[in-house]
């Protein structure tokens, strides 16, 4: 398998709501993360929501919110990196791969300088994530899933603190 797939990826909009929520309950095998994507929209704290189109069927989606780091000189603006979703038909073709790194060109285009993600520790690194950046940021998290992205040099130099995530999540 290990192709990459030629798709669009594009901007989520209103109308591809039902496919999105298929398809994270699809690759999940549960409903949390739909609804935890729902939850967020509610909450106004999703900053980016992508989604991965092939012939037309929506097969891969990922979503970006708002979090924050509570530091002692104050709150430091960061990226949630959650969920990323591809339909199981598709996985180990790249797809997940293509929405990862249009996601991070688009926040690192808009000036967004940290991204966090909870994933696995195999997957991950090739982004340029490590749990080594995320080391002084205090998370409930298995400090090896837990890892920190700057998208512009130098973005967590001094930031030590804790994590604090969009409501919706529950933690």
């Amino acid at each position: 398998m290990g192709t990459e797939l030629i798709l669009l990826v594009r901007d989520e909009q209103a109308l591809d709501r039902a496919q999105v929520r298929k398809v994270n309950e699809s690759a999940f095998g549960r409903s949390d993360e739909a609804d935890l994507i729902d939850r967020l929209r509610v909450e106004r704290a999703v900053l980016l929501s992508l989604v991965a189109e092939l012939d037309g069927q929506i097969i891969g989606h990922i979503l970006f919110s708002r979090m924050t780091v509570e530091t002692a000189q104050g709150a430091v603006a960061a990226v949630s990196l959650a969920p990323m979703a591809v339909l199981p038909g598709h996985q180990g073709r790249q797809v997940g791969s293509q929405l990862v790194r249009r996601g991070l060109a688009r926040l690192r285009d808009r000036g967004e300088r940290i991204v966090i993600v909870l994933g696995h520790k195999h997957y991950y690194p090739r982004f340029g994530f490590s749990s080594e950046k995320a080391r002084y940021l205090a998370s409930p998290f298995p400090p090896e899933a837990f890892m920190a992205l700057e998208l512009s040099d130098g973005a967590l130099s001094g930031v030590n603190g804790a994590v604090r995530y969009p409501a919706a999540f529950g933690l």
